[in-house]
């Protein structure tokens, strides 16, 4: 799901958002006005009812926590996904200046009160990102925010996220590229249409190294994508 069509809640009490992120259909949940004590609240709770959700980002100042979903088909998606870009790590010999991190938690540069996340699927290149505290440089996402959101102000309770977008005016997403993937029910065996890919992930940010002469990009193919297509819907049906 894409951030702009997450349904977002005001945050009254633990009990109220368990059962808001029990209740949702959705793989995003985005949750207004939580203070540093009580995301550590919710943190507890989670580990207490081990309940498999993730903390996607939380900003401390602006008080505001992205929640994934853990869904079957958040999950199978995001795993496949990560498995297309560890294909051409190993074809390449790669796998020595590369870590996977899962969902680890990070916090920025260790400080408690900094913006906190949790990929899906992440890693990075070692040993330049295998230490304490180090933030991965490949994520599964569905997208990146670069910009922070302030204080939310007003009886916000249930209001999608694109309402708090134009009102606010202060997140834009960067798009790197765009890959869509659509299905032909036209063609006998359906097929799957892929346009702006091959996905292009350049070396130099992921390895932070400028590539030697027989280094190249990482590059997930248009019949990998295809079959990621495939995944997807039948995933989904």
């Amino acid at each position: 799901m894409q951030v702009n069509d997450a349904p977002v809640v005001r945050f009254t009490n633990v009990e109220e958002l368990f059962d808001d992120i029990n209740a949702t259909d959705q793989d995003l949940l985005i949750v207004i006005n939580i203070s540093l004590k009580d995301f550590t609240k919710i943190q507890r709770e989670r580990e207490k009812r081990r309940r498999k959700f993730r903390v996607r980002r939380y900003n401390v100042d602006a008080q505001v926590l992205f929640i994934t979903v853990t869904t079957g088909l958040h999950e199978t998606l995001h795993a496949e996904l990560y498995q297309l870009f560890r294909k051409p790590i190993v074809l390449n010999d790669w796998c020595k200046s590369w870590v996977s991190l899962g969902a680890t938690t990070f916090h920025y540069q260790g400080s408690p009160r900094a913006p906190i996340g949790e990929g899906d699927s992440t890693g990075g290149p070692s040993p330049e990102r295998r230490g304490r505290g180090e933030w991965p440089n490949c994520c599964a996402l569905i997208e990146r925010w670069e910009e922070q959101i302030p204080h939310l102000q007003g009886p916000i309770t249930r209001r999608r996220h694109a309402a708090i977008l134009q009102q606010n005016d202060v997140l834009e997403p960067v798009k790197r590229q765009t890959i869509t993937i659509t299905r032909d029910e036209t063609t006998d065996p359906v097929s799957y249409d892929v346009a702006g890919g091959p996905l292009v992930l350049e070396f130099r940010l992921l390895f932070l190294r400028d590539p030697s002469l027989e280094d190249r990009d990482v590059v997930i193919n248009i019949e990998d994508l295809q079959d990621f297509g495939m995944w997807a819907w039948e995933m989904a049906s």
